[in-house]
């Protein structure tokens, strides 16, 4: 839920929750919580952690590195060590599935 554009207990930004605590993603907030600038900023963060996970995990399936990056976008890179328990730290535990399944969703039921 977002109060006044901020989540997370007024850690993360916007639509995509970008982290600007300086013991997470350090980011300034760009734009206004659901502007093009907010998504393109957002995008941008998750195309670093796609680079980085596509590095670290070069075998993994195309599938699996995107539900990595994903994760790292919440818990970091760094943090990410195996496919088998990608969630294991990030919020909820089941964040990049979380964000899959909503993908999935979004395509299906306004993309159709």
């Amino acid at each position: 839920m977002l109060i006044n554009g901020w989540g997370d207990h007024g850690r993360a930004w916007g639509l995509m929750q970008v982290d600007v605590t300086s013991n997470g993603g350090n980011h300034t907030h760009k734009g206004e919580w659901n502007s093009r600038e907010h998504l393109c900023q957002g995008t941008k963060i998750l195309l670093y952690f796609t680079g980085q996970i596509c590095k670290k995990f070069g075998s993994w399936s195309k599938a699996q590195q995107l539900k990595g990056a994903i994760a790292a976008y919440n818990i970091g890179d760094g943090n990410v060590d195996s496919y088998d328990n990608v969630d294991e730290n990030t919020t909820g535990k089941d964040y990049s599935n979380d964000v899959v399944v909503r993908a999935q969703w979004y395509k299906i039921n306004l993309f159709g």
